[in-house]
C-alpha cells in the first residue's frame, strides 16, 4: 500500500522563518544546527545529515532529533524543505538582477573547488554588505572612535581577527587590548571594564562561554558593547547593545571568514574617516600610505 504523503510542517512560511519561531524550545546542541541551518541554507539544503553534523559541530542523530522536533518524519524532508526555500531564494535574486541589471555569478561553479572557494568569499562579502545598515555601521564606528579603552575578545580562529583589530586602531592611536582565553591576566582586563570602555566580542556559530562572561559583565559594569557573528540566532544578541552580521558560506571545511576581514578593515577605515587630517601624519609615519 502506498504511503500517504504528509502535510510538511513549514507549509505556510519558510524554513527558516520555522526553525527562527521555534528556536527557544530546542535544546542546546539542537540550536547548533538550528543556527547552521539558518545562516547556511545554501549548503544544508544538499548536505547529508553526516556533513551537516560535522559543519553544526555536533552528532548525525541530533540532525536526525531536530528534524523530528520541527515535524518531520526525519532529515530527508526537512531537507527537501531546504531545497525549496534555497530555489525560491534563488528565483527571487535572479528575477531582481534581471531587473536591475545585476551582475552575473563571478565564477561558474561547475568549475573547479579553487574557484568555487573565492566564489562563495565574493557572495558573502556582497551578502554582509547588504544585511548591514547605515545606522549600525555609523553606531559601531562611533563607539570605536569615541570609547577611552577598547576590549577585544575573540577565542580560538577569532582571536586573529581580534589581534587584527587591535592593530588597525591602534595606528589611529586608539587603546585597545585583546582578549583571547579565559587566562588569569585576562580576567583582570575584563574586571577592568567601566563606563568609558567598549566591548568588541568576535564569534563564530555558538559563543565561547568566555564571550558570554564578557557581554554580561560588560552590561553589568555598564560598559558599551558590540558583537560580530555570523549567526543571526546567535547567544550574544540578547547580551549585546550594537550587533553587526557578516556571512560565514563556503564549500570548504572551514567557514569562509573573507566578510569578517573585510567588515574589520571597513570599520577601521570608518574611524579613520571621521577625522582623516589627524590620522594621516600618524599614519605616514608607519609608512603604511
Amino acid at each position: 500500500m502506498a504511503r500517504t504523503a504528509t502535510k510538511s510542517p513549514t507549509a505556510r512560511k519558510s524554513l527558516s522563518d520555522y526553525i527562527t519561531e521555534r528556536f527557544d524550545d530546542f535544546s542546546r546542541s539542537q540550536k547548533d544546527v538550528a543556527r547552521y541551518i539558518v545562516d547556511h541554507l545554501d549548503e544544508a539544503a544538499f548536505q547529508t545529515a553526516e556533513e551537516l553534523a560535522r559543519r553544526a559541530n555536533t552528532s548525525s542523530s541530533t540532525v536526525v532529533r531536530f528534524s523530528q522536533a520541527l515535524g518531520f518524519d526525519g532529515y530527508p524532508e526537512l531537507q527537501q524543505s531546504a531545497i525549496e526555500e534555497y530555489r525560491h531564494k534563488v528565483a527571487e535574486g535572479t528575477a531582481a538582477g534581471n531587473g536591475n541589471g545585476g551582475a552575473a555569478a563571478l565564477f561558474n561553479f561547475d568549475h573547479s573547488e579553487f574557484e568555487a572557494s573565492l566564489g562563495a568569499d565574493y557572495a558573502n562579502i556582497e551578502e554582509t554588505a547588504r544585511s548591514l545598515t547605515r545606522e549600525q555601521v555609523e553606531a559601531s564606528v562611533s563607539a570605536l572612535a569615541t570609547s577611552r579603552q577598547v576590549l577585544v575578545v575573540g577565542v580560538d580562529q577569532m582571536a586573529f581577527f581580534a589581534s587584527y583589530l587591535r592593530h588597525l586602531l591602534g595606528l589611529l592611536d586608539i587603546r585597545a587590548e585583546i582578549v583571547s582565553s579565559p587566562s588569569q591576566d585576562n580576567i583582570q582586563k575584563l574586571s577592568r571594564m567601566d563606563e568609558d570602555t567598549l566591548l568588541v566580542a568576535l564569534t563564530a556559530g555558538r559563543a565561547h562561554p568566555l564571550i558570554l562572561r564578557a557581554l554580561k559583565l560588560a552590561r553589568h559594569r555598564r560598559a558599551r558593547s558590540l558583537s560580530i557573528t555570523d549567526a543571526t540566532l546567535s547567544d550574544v544578541t540578547e547580551h549585546s547593545e550594537m550587533l553587526l552580521y557578516y556571512s560565514s558560506n563556503g564549500p570548504s571545511y572551514i567557514r569562509s571568514n573573507a566578510a569578517l576581514m573585510g567588515l574589520v578593515q571597513a570599520l577601521a577605515h570608518g574611524v579613520y574617516s571621521r577625522d582623516e587630517a589627524a590620522h594621516r601624519d600618524r599614519i605616514r609615519a608607519f609608512k603604511l600610505k
